[in-house]
């Protein structure tokens, strides 16, 4: 499961400023339900000093999500815009005494908000990022121009802190290749080199490639044992309230599960299911989407 701080915890059972801001002059709307995360920010600006006197949001997603809009509402109020424009998503983390890392990307989706929103205000048009070749990952709607300015400003490594941070690649896992090549060109402006294989490290200090056709694989029965093992593993957490996940089938990359006991309809099931699915990626060593399935819905062909 997640190792939240108690900040973020506080922030998630009792949200500050939860709701539409009365009187706003500002909003700023990014990500999509579909998605998974969609959150509004609202503001209401003094139009003469530009002071932010109340802020606002209305967030869907996880409790990372939330917790992380009620910090940047909090962040934010009594500043200018300009001084608003300055907190990143790394403050956003601070304030909340770190996020795990694979929700840093709820921090993004904040300052992202809060740019829109100041934007709003100033009725500046944002530049449209989502031009026809510009997107990169279909599943969570994350363009490029998102993913070079968090890989420059978070300083990122790998296909996986991109991931962690905006979500791309976390679905289908089909634009990895396109994650990469924006990782070689990022990293070679900061004068590093982008190592997308597994690495053999020698005894001079030098590193190897590992051939993929080196790597072990497993058989789809290895594969379901593993993710079976997983899911046992973190059953007596779940067990301990009352509740249980049962694996239904696996079908590729996605794993399709149903919360059973008090899990069903738990305001906390979203997060046991990204900590499920962190799991599952640690041990396979692959990206893996983990999907629930309400009884009675079709699953890969059948009725689960």
């Amino acid at each position: 499961m997640w190792d939240y701080s108690e900040k973020v915890k506080e922030h998630f059972y009792n949200p500050r400023n939860a709701g539409a801001v009365k009187g706003a002059n500002a909003t700023g709307d990014v990500g999509s339900m579909s998605c998974g995360d969609a959150l509004r920010l609202s503001l209401r600006v003094n139009p003469d000093t530009e002071v932010i006197e109340d802020a606002g949001f209305q967030t869907f997603g996880c409790g990372s999500a939330i917790a992380s809009s009620s910090a940047l509402t909090e962040i934010v109020k009594g500043m200018t815009l300009s001084q608003a424009l300055k907190v990143s998503n790394q403050d956003i983390a601070d304030y909340l005494e770190g996020l795990p890392p694979e929700k840093m990307h709820c921090s993004v989706m904040g300052r992202e908000a809060l740019h829109a929103a100041v934007a709003n205000f100033r009725g500046v048009a944002l530049e449209d990022d989502h031009e026809e070749g510009a997107l990169v990952c279909k599943c969570f709607a994350v363009d490029e121009v998102m993913v070079r300015d968090t890989i420059r400003a978070n300083q990122l490594s790998t296909v996986e802190d991109v991931t962690n941070y905006t979500k791309a690649g976390g679905g289908c896992s089909a634009c990895h290749e396109k994650i990469e090549h924006i990782l070689v060109e990022a990293l070679a402006a900061r004068g590093e080199v982008f190592v997308a294989a597994p690495v053999r490290s020698h005894k001079d200090g030098l590193n190897e490639p590992i051939a993929a056709s080196a790597v072990p694989k497993m058989t789809n029965l290895e594969r379901m044992r593993r993710i079976e093992a997983v899911l046992q593993e973190l059953r007596p957490n779940l067990q301990m309230d009352h509740g249980d996940v049962e694996l239904l089938e696996v079908d590729g990359r996605t794993v399709y599960v149903r919360l059973t006991g008090n899990c069903t309809g738990c305001q906390m099931a979203n997060m046991t299911l990204h900590g499920i699915q962190q799991k599952l990626m640690e041990s396979l060593g692959e990206f893996i989407k983990v999907v629930p399935v309400s009884a009675g819905a079709q699953v890969a062909g059948g009725v689960a």
